[in-house]
C-alpha cells in the first residue's frame, strides 16, 4: 500500500511537471516535458528500484550462505560486468537504437530476480552478480542517450537532473522497500519483487517511441568491437572526474549497512533512502545551474561537498550524525550527477553519443568497483577500520578536484550553445 502511494505521488510529480512543459510551450518556448520524457523517467524509476532494493539484504544473504568473506565481490562483480558491457551497449545504442537497448537492460534484472533462490550456493550467488551487472551496463547508457535526444541543447543539464530525481527516487524508496520485504516475508519474496519491479519498467518500454535516426537491424556483427569503438576520447575529462568521485559509492554499498547497524540504526535502508531523498532535493536546481554556470564550476563544488561527507560518515558517532552526514553526501552527487552526465554530452559529438555515454559509465564502474574492493580489503568484518575505508576515499575524490582544478586545461566551460562544436 504504501509502495502503491510513492508510485501515484510519483506519477502525479511526472504530470506536474508536463503541465508546466506546456505553459513553456505557450511562450514559444520548447518543452522538455513530454510524454516520451515522462515514460522513460518512470521506466527508470522502476528499474532503479528493482536492482537497489536487494542491496541493503546482500550482504547478510551472503553471509547466511557461507560467503561473509566475499562481501566485497558483491558490488565489485556486479559493476565488473557492467563496466565490461558499457562499450557494446554504447555501439549498439548508435546503431540499433536506444529503446531495444535499454529494453535488454530491464530484462536481466527480470530474469536474475528469479534465479537468485535458485542458485543458493555462494558460487551460484557470485556467478549471478556478474550476470545481474549487465542490466547497468545496458539501460542507462541507452537512457542518457535517449534523454538527450528528447531535449534541446541548452536544457540538457536541467533534463538529466529531472530524470536523474526519478532514478534516484527508486534507490531512495527500493532499499527500504526491500528491508521491510525481508523482514516481514523472507529473501526470496524481495527477489520476486524485484522481477516484478523490472518487468514494469520494461512493460513502459513498449510504448516508448525509438529517437535515433537511421536506426538498424541487429546483426551480430554490431558485437565485434574495433579499438576505436570502445572509448570516446572527446569524453574522457568527464569519465575521470566520474571514476575518482564514485570510488567512494562503491566502499558505501559495501559497508554502509553494517556501519548503519553499529550506530544502532534498525533498518539498513534508511541511510539509503536519506542520502536519496537529499539527492532528489538538490537535483530540481543542480542541473539548472549547470546550464547556467557551467559543468566545471558546478562539478568543483559537488566534489568538495562530496569529501566533507565522507569524512562527516566515517566521524559518525550516533544515528543522527550519520543520518546528517548522509544528507550532506546526498546533496553532493545530486549536484555531481547532471552536470557530470550533462558535460559528458556537452563534449561529445551527436552520431557518438551513446559511445561516450558508455565512456563515461565505464569510468563509473571502475570508481564503484574499486571502492567496493577497497573497501572490502580494508573492512574484513572489523567496524574500527569503517572511519579509516571513508577517509581513503575522501583521499581518492580530492584527486577529483585537483584534477579540474590544476590539471585539465579547457578553464573556460564550453557554452551550452557552442557544446555541437568542441573539438
Amino acid at each position: 500500500m504504501e509502495s502503491g502511494l510513492t508510485a501515484s505521488k510519483f506519477c502525479l510529480l511526472l504530470f506536474a511537471y508536463q503541465f508546466r512543459g506546456l505553459q513553456a510551450m505557450s511562450s514559444n518556448e520548447k518543452s522538455i516535458y513530454t510524454l516520451q520524457f515522462a515514460l522513460v523517467c518512470l521506466s527508470s524509476f522502476l528499474f532503479s528500484a528493482s536492482f537497489n532494493m536487494l542491496i541493503p539484504e546482500l550482504p547478510s544473504y551472503l553471509s547466511s550462505l557461507g560467503g561473509a568473506e566475499y562481501k566485497g565481490l558483491i558490488i565489485a562483480l556486479f559493476t565488473l560486468t557492467a563496466g565490461i558491457s558499457r562499450p557494446f551497449s554504447g555501439k549498439l545504442t548508435d546503431t540499433i537504437g536506444r529503446v531495444p537497448v535499454m529494453a535488454v537492460g530491464s530484462l536481466v534484472c527480470f530474469v536474475c530476480g528469479f534465479l537468485y533462490p535458485v542458485l543458493t550456493t555462494v558460487a551460484g550467488f557470485l556467478f549471478l552478480r556478474l550476470i545481474h551487472g549487465f542490466s547497468t551496463g545496458f539501460k542507462p547508457t541507452a537512457t542518457a542517450a535517449y534523454v538527450a535526444d528528447l531535449v534541446p541543447i541548452n536544457r540538457w543539464g536541467e533534463a538529466m537532473g529531472i530524470h536523474g530525481i526519478c532514478f534516484s527516487t527508486g534507490m531512495a524508496i527500493g532499499p527500504a522497500i526491500g528491508s521491510a520485504i525481508t523482514a516481514r516475508f523472507s529473501i526470496n519474496i524481495l527477489f520476486y519483487c524485484s522481477s516484478v519491479f523490472a518487468l514494469l519498467s520494461i512493460a513502459i518500454l513498449m510504448n516508448m517511441k525509438e529517437s535515433l535516426h537511421n536506426k538498424q537491424s541487429f546483426k551480430f556483427a554490431h558485437l565485434k568491437m574495433g579499438r576505436n569503438e570502445i572509448i570516446e576520447w572527446r569524453a574522457l575529462p568527464a569519465a575521470v572526474v566520474t571514476l575518482l568521485s564514485y570510488v567512494s559509492y562503491g566502499a558505501l554499498l559495501t559497508i554502509v549497512s553494517d556501519w548503519s547497524k553499529h550506530l544502532g540504526v534498525e533498518n539498513k535502508g534508511l541511510f539509503f533512502m536519506v542520502f536519496t531523498v537529499a539527492s532528489l532535493l538538490i537535483r530540481f536546481v543542480a542541473g539548472k545551474a549547470s546550464d547556467r554556470y557551467g559543468r566545471v564550476s558546478i562539478l568543483k563544488i559537488s566534489i568538495v561537498l562530496l569529501i566533507f561527507s565522507l569524512v562527516f560518515i566515517g566521524m559518525a558517532n550516533s544515528a543522527f550524525s550519520l543520518m546528517a552526514a548522509s544528507a550532506l553526501y546526498g546533496v553532493a552527487t545530486g549536484m555531481l550527477s547532471p552536470a557530470v552526465t550533462a558535460w559528458t554530452v556537452d563534449l561529445s559529438h551527436e552520431e557518438h553519443r551513446g559511445k561516450a555515454m558508455a565512456t563515461m559509465y565505464i569510468a563509473l564502474e571502475i570508481g564503484i568497483g574499486t571502492g567496493a574492493l577497497l573497501a572490502g580489503w580494508l573492512f574484513v568484518d572489523q567496524i574500527s577500520m569503517v572511519p579509516v575505508t571513508f577517509y581513503a576515499c575522501a583521499g581518492i575524490t580530492l584527486i577529483g578536484f585537483i584534477y579540474l582544478q590544476f590539471i585539465y586545461k579547457n578553464k573556460i566551460n564550453p557554452s551550452r550553445f557552442e557544446s555541437r562544436n568542441i573539438k
